[in-house]
C-alpha cells in the first residue's frame, strides 16, 4: 500500500519512523511519503492561505496548491482512482470498520488542513480524481490534521499482511466484534495483593474463552453501552 501524507508541517510525521509501522516502511510493506504542501506554491513567501471571502476570523488555504499536490501525487502513483482522505469534524467518524476498509486500499492520500479549513473547491476537484472521504476521529476540533492523519495510519496500517508479527493479536482486540478487549495478565500471579484470576491459571480454554467473552461484554456494558445499541 501507498500512502501520501500532505501537510504544512511534515515534521509532525517523523515519530511514524518508530516501532512497527517503521518497520513496515523498511521491508516495503507500506510505503508511506510525507509532503509539504508548501512545494507546490509558486511565490517567494511560499504562500498557502488567504484571508475568508464574506468576511470572518482566521484564513482559508487556498485550492491551487492542493490541486497540484494531488494532481501530481495521483499520476505518479498510477493507481486506478486513490482514496482521498481529509480529516475533519464535519467528516464520518473513525472506526475500526474504517480501517479495515481502507487498509485494502491500493493508494490513500491524507490532506491535512489547517487554519479555518480548506477552500470548499478542493473537495469538489479532488473527487474528479479519486474517492473524497472526510474522516473524524471525534467530536471535537483540533488545531489541523496531522494528529488525526497519524492516528488513522496507524490504525489502518497495522492491519496491513506483515505489519503485524502475530496476525492473531489483531482479532482479539476491542472493537474488532463491535466488543472492548478482555483484561489481560502476566506474571507473577500474585502481585500487591491482587491475584490473577483462578480460571486463567486453570489450563481450561473453554473456560477461559467463556470468560474472556463475559468480562468483554460486561466491559462494553460499563464503559461503552452505546457500542451495544449500535
Amino acid at each position: 500500500m501507498r500512502v501520501d501524507v500532505i501537510s504544512i508541517f511534515p515534521s509532525y510525521f517523523d515519530g511514524l519512523a518508530l516501532s512497527l509501522l517503521g518497520k513496515a516502511r523498511e521491508s516495503g510493506i507500506l510505503d508511506l511519503r510525507v509532503h509539504d504542501l508548501r512545494d507546490w506554491t509558486s511565490d517567494r513567501h511560499r504562500t498557502v492561505d488567504d484571508t475568508p471571502y464574506g468576511g470572518g476570523a482566521g484564513m482559508v488555504m487556498k485550492p491551487e496548491p492542493w490541486a497540484q499536490a494531488l494532481d501530481e501525487l495521483t499520476r505518479e502513483s498510477g493507481a486506478a482512482r486513490p482514496t482521498i482522505i481529509f480529516p475533519s469534524p464535519a467528516g464520518e467518524v473513525f472506526r475500526q470498520a474504517t480501517a479495515r476498509d481502507l487498509a485494502e486500499r491500493e493508494h490513500i492520500i491524507i490532506g491535512c488542513g489547517r487554519y479555518e479549513g480548506i477552500d470548499e473547491r478542493v473537495f469538489e476537484y479532488a473527487a474528479t480524481l479519486g474517492e473524497v472521504r472526510l474522516v473524524s476521529l471525534g467530536d471535537y476540533v483540533l488545531n489541523g490534521g496531522e494528529v488525526a492523519a497519524m492516528a488513522m495510519i496507524e490504525a489502518i496500517g497495522r492491519l496491513i499482511p506483515g505489519v503485524v508479527g502475530n496476525p492473531e493479536s489483531l482479532v482479539e482486540e476491542s472493537h474488532e466484534d463491535g466488543l472492548l478487549e478482555y483484561p489481560s495478565y502476566t506474571k507473577p500471579s500474585a502481585w500487591r495483593e491482587r491475584a490473577v484470576p483462578d480460571v486463567l491459571l486453570s489450563g481450561n480454554h473453554a473456560a477461559i474463552a467463556s470468560w474472556r467473552r463475559e468480562q468483554q461484554l460486561e466491559r462494553t456494558r460499563t464503559r461503552r453501552p452505546d457500542l451495544l445499541s449500535d
